[in-house]
């Protein structure tokens, strides 16, 4: 059985904040199953989104494990904003987890399939 998408985001906002970064949901979606989209903001201002990754990089054998796949980097906060508001156009369901973490390597704040 696999986490819901409210469940899972849940945890990863109150890990990454007990890890010394920070992390606030900026969007509620659908708590079964809504796609759950990642921005992060880097030191030096500019911001990274992450997405869902491609069905077929998952491990069958790990229900519960969610990647993400970058979808653009070093970008400003108004160009992350405008793909996010394209993705809820045709997404309404979508969840957005905004996270803060200038410590340099934040692959363990959340899986990517690169």
């Amino acid at each position: 059985m696999r986490l819901t998408s409210e469940f899972w985001v849940s945890a990863l906002v109150r890990r990454i904040n007990n890890s010394g970064a920070f992390a606030a949901l900026s969007h509620k979606g659908a708590a079964e199953a809504g796609a759950i989209f990642i921005k992060f903001r880097n030191a030096d201002g500019t911001y990274d989104l992450f997405g869902p990754a491609p069905q077929m990089v998952y491990d069958e054998t790990k229900p519960n494990e969610r990647l993400f796949t970058p979808l653009k980097a070093a970008s400003s906060e108004g160009e992350i904003d405008a793909d996010l508001d394209k993705q809820k156009r045709w997404d309404r369901d979508l969840w957005i987890v905004e996270i803060e973490d200038y410590r340099g390597d934040r692959s363990e704040l959340f899986p990517t399939s690169d």
